[in-house]
């Protein structure tokens, strides 16, 4: 049984994720990958494959988050369907193929890729680097190459696209409110795809822990899912009352420790 210094961040980390799911229509990975890396080091398992541990977890227990996200979401009426009808399917594909290319890649690349893309994600919220409206939706064919490229940089950074379809969606002149909607339900979809491929990539590797399916360290997804689905909601509620810039700047703020942090530890 895990002491309480370990179970503590693990539902604080699990509460935040969910509200930051609700707030702004991400997946939560941006909190769940980070307490998962520190979590499997405290246990000392995982070896080179802590980051692939973290990827995938962080996708199980997105699943769970999601969909309570995009349910109270589509309650408020704030979620596009025609948009997840066609970028859905992309997207999944885009994130089998990523999950499936991550057993050929090494965990100094992932590291360093999620880092990245936190930093990115920070720059753009801190200086309000958000794309202007000035075109619509682009045909099938365009959606799908755009779906599938979001699905594949998402599954490798473990989040369930909306620091990615939430820029495309408001570059393709679609309501901020309407964006972060319908990000919440195609990333159940995007969740729910990254868990078959974390597991199926890793489910013939040698050296994982106990109670690992492939790349998914299932003891503690429902832990994690219970809170994030608790707090969800009520991210959602305060989405809808207060000023969407004040809420961009502080998650960018808190992407910003977030990545910080870990390149250091990167970097000792």
């Amino acid at each position: 049984m895990w002491s309480i210094e370990i179970l503590l961040p693990l539902i604080v980390a699990g509460l935040s994720a969910g509200f930051i799911a609700g707030l702004l229509g991400l997946g939560g990975g941006t909190v769940i990958v980070p307490i998962m890396l520190w979590f499997l080091a405290r246990l000392d398992v995982g070896g080179v494959y802590t980051q692939h541990l973290a990827l995938g977890t962080s996708f199980a227990v997105m699943i769970f988050t999601t969909l309570m996200s995009a349910w109270s979401q589509h309650k408020r009426g704030a979620v596009n369907w025609h948009i997840v009808k066609y970028l859905s399917p992309a997207m999944i594909v885009g994130s089998l193929l990523g999950a499936w290319l991550t057993q050929f890649l090494p965990m100094m690349f992932l590291q360093i890729f999620f880092i990245g893309f936190l930093y990115a994600m920070s720059a753009q919220m801190l200086l309000k680097l958000k794309p202007k409206p000035t075109r619509q939706l682009p045909q099938p064919a365009g959606l799908f190459g755009s779906g599938s490229l979001i699905g594949m940089l998402s599954s490798w950074a473990g989040v369930g696209g909306g620091a990615l379809s939430v820029p495309f969606m408001t570059y393709c002149n679609v309501p901020i409110h309407v964006a972060i909607g319908t990000s919440a339900a195609l990333a159940w979809g995007l969740s729910f795809s990254g868990v078959v491929g974390y597991i199926w990539s890793g489910w013939s590797v040698a050296g994982l822990p106990d109670g690992a399916w492939g790349f998914v360290y299932a003891p503690v997804v429902l832990i994690l899912a219970a809170c994030t689905m608790s707090m969800a909601p009520l991210g959602v509620k305060v989405a809808h009352k207060l000023p969407a810039d004040k809420l961009k700047i502080a998650m960018g703020i808190f992407l910003f420790l977030i990545a910080s942090q870990m390149a250091w530890k990167l970097l000792a």
